[in-house]
């Protein structure tokens, strides 16, 4: 057991990185959308339409990272990005939780949402599930040492 733990401690930044991906995946799997339908546009076609989808809104908000290359080194290994970075600080993950309810919000005052109200609604999903995975290893790193 303790030589599988010991391998698993060696193995977080790619397990992180894994979940990164996976942990969006699985959250459109339980709402049924990882098949399911774009932010329609008429506007939008071929491509363009790929770029309205929950998912690839999602993956593209792990670009929130970008912060760590104001970081001296870019990369630490064992280096808790929460608090430390300004995207991964207190005000942007308030902005994030606001942005995860904002469908709640605007249904209430509207019958109907817009698609901007739905793409803010994917970013927010993203962003907050991006800090909450980065803070879990914060926790990880604190407890593997």
């Amino acid at each position: 057991m303790e030589v599988l733990l010991e391998w698993l401690n060696h193995q977080r930044a790619l397990i992180h990185m894994l979940l990164h991906v996976l942990v969006p995946i699985v959250v459109l799997m339980g709402f049924r959308l990882i098949d399911g339908p774009r932010i329609k546009n008429p506007k939008e076609s071929g491509w363009q339409s790929w770029l309205s989808h929950p998912l690839v809104i999602m993956l593209m908000t792990m670009s929130v990272d970008i912060d760590h290359l104001l970081a001296n080194p870019i990369y630490e290994p064992n280096r808790c990005s929460i608090l430390f970075h300004p995207l991964h600080t207190t005000w942007p993950m308030l902005v994030y939780g606001v942005m995860l309810i904002w469908p709640l919000l605007k249904s209430v005052s509207a019958y109907t949402l817009s698609n901007r109200d739905r793409v803010i609604g994917w970013i927010g999903v993203g962003l907050v599930i991006h800090m909450l995975l980065d803070s879990l290893d914060c926790l990880w790193m604190r407890s593997a040492f």
